[in-house]
């Protein structure tokens, strides 16, 4: 019996053994596990700093770029303002030479009492300024004798020629332009109508 004792008693003791085994096991499971979650922590707490300032740096990027824009957009504003209100600058300054020229051509006319020098002068100062004109793009629209174009030409009154085709141009009252294949200014014209 006394073996049956030793035996369950070393039986007994194994498994005693066993579970203080085991719970140490579970104790140092239970502390890598913490220890395992506390450096989770820290790297998740890392990750969120690191990407919050990152966030913090993209944030002030973004707000110095759209700063800039800002100040970009307003300069060319400006550049284009300035730009509009001196526009005409370089075509003024060809104007005033023609201005210049019939001012001198009227003086002279006064002194010489001049009609055909006068006329010759204002001539000379018409094609300067139609050569100027030709320079800018500027082209006059045919009209006379042409297909009535309601895109170029002004109806102004109609005629019955009978001599004439249908929607012609009879007579021009006033010159049409246009500027670079665009009308400026259509040309008031007689057009013919057959009844």
């Amino acid at each position: 019996m006394a073996e049956k004792d030793l035996e369950k008693e070393n039986l007994e003791g194994e498994a005693v053994q066993n579970e203080v085994i085991e719970e140490q096991n579970k104790n140092v499971e239970n502390q890598e596990a913490e220890k395992s979650a506390e450096e989770t922590s820290d790297n998740c707490d890392d990750k969120v700093k690191k990407l919050e300032a990152e966030l913090e740096e993209w944030k002030n990027s973004y707000t110095r770029k759209l700063a800039e824009f800002q100040n970009f957009t307003k300069r060319k504003e400006n550049e284009v303002a300035e730009m509009r209100k001196y526009a005409s600058e370089g075509i003024i300054v060809k104007l005033l030479d023609n201005i210049d020229n019939l001012e001198r051509a009227v003086d002279a006319s006064k002194e010489s009492q001049n009609f055909d020098s006068l006329i010759e002068g204002v001539n000379m100062i018409l094609n300067n300024l139609k050569n100027l004109l030709t320079e800018e793009g500027v082209e006059e629209i045919e009209a006379a004798g042409k297909e009535y174009d309601p895109y170029e030409h002004k109806a102004m009154i109609t005629e019955n020629k009978e001599e004439l085709d249908d929607n012609v141009v009879v007579q021009v009252f006033q010159k049409g332009y246009k500027m670079k294949g665009k009308v400026v200014r259509p040309a008031m014209v007689t057009v013919n109508k057959k009844q």
